[in-house]
């Protein structure tokens, strides 16, 4: 099941298999280590559109709600 990373619950993991938007936005990410068939597991957001913060290998990352909802994610278990 694909879900963006902002819809994703505390503490679950899932691999990147889509971004949505433009070079920019990939180049970014990759230069974080976020691409696709990374697997990163969200450890908190804040309410109300708030960072997300995820965590891919070993490295805590927070992200702008903006971009978190671009990163598309098929859940794993």
């Amino acid at each position: 099941m694909k879900t963006s990373l902002v819809e994703l619950k505390e503490n679950e993991v899932g691999k990147v298999v889509e971004i949505l938007g433009g070079f920019g936005i990939h180049q970014k990410l990759d230069a974080l280590g976020i691409r696709i068939g990374v697997e990163v597991k969200k450890i908190s957001s804040i309410a109300a559109r708030g960072p997300v913060i995820v965590e891919v290998g070993n490295t805590k990352i927070a992200l702008g709600y903006g971009m978190a909802r671009r990163i598309i994610l098929e859940k794993l278990i």
